[in-house]
């Protein structure tokens, strides 16, 4: 994934710029917890960059317009969502905390009508930090996953980790 950096520009103690998402729908994400990465686009969405993707969209739409992997219920659910990250070789696990050798998601959901509904996806660094994609506005890097809790993602209520990809030179 190539980055793309966006800060202010008050030289050492830089912050990042305020991004295109709705005022308001991130109320734990202030201008000191997070850099944006890239500029806007609707190529890809965060259940792309989840997946390490930036060329297409994922999204379970019942009319298949987008990319879904194959055999996996096209639905808006925490199930679908888990089992399509498994084709990834992604697992179940405990908890967001960094751990060796390790790449984490966290899949956020809101309940709706007493199901929680999934809503969002963020990948953690290598850093600790997590990174996501904002609906069709920029990534982000955020230093504290609860940082994106609020009326638009809800919490992170799963989370999966498989074996961190290696690097390419």
């Amino acid at each position: 994934m190539s980055r793309w950096l966006r800060r202010g520009s008050n030289g050492v103690a830089s912050r990042a710029m305020s991004g295109s998402w709705p005022p308001g729908g991130f109320p734990g994400l202030d201008q000191a917890s997070y850099l944006i990465t890239s500029p806007v686009t609707r190529r890809y969405n965060c259940l792309a960059w989840g997946a390490g993707e930036s060329e297409r969209r994922w999204e379970p739409d019942a009319l298949g317009q987008y990319y879904w992997p194959p055999g996996i219920p096209r639905e808006l659910t925490l199930n679908a969502f888990s089992q399509a990250y498994e084709t990834l070789g992604y697992r179940l696990c405990y908890g967001s905390a960094l751990e060796e050798g390790r790449q984490k998601i966290a899949i956020f959901a809101i309940e709706m009508n007493g199901i929680e509904r999934p809503t969002h996806v963020a990948l953690q660094l290598e850093s600790g930090s997590w990174t996501s994609k904002l609906g069709d506005c920029e990534d982000i890097e955020h230093f504290a996953l609860e940082s994106l809790n609020g009326p638009l993602y809800g919490r992170p209520v799963i989370f999966m980790h498989r074996a961190r990809p290696k690097q390419v030179a």
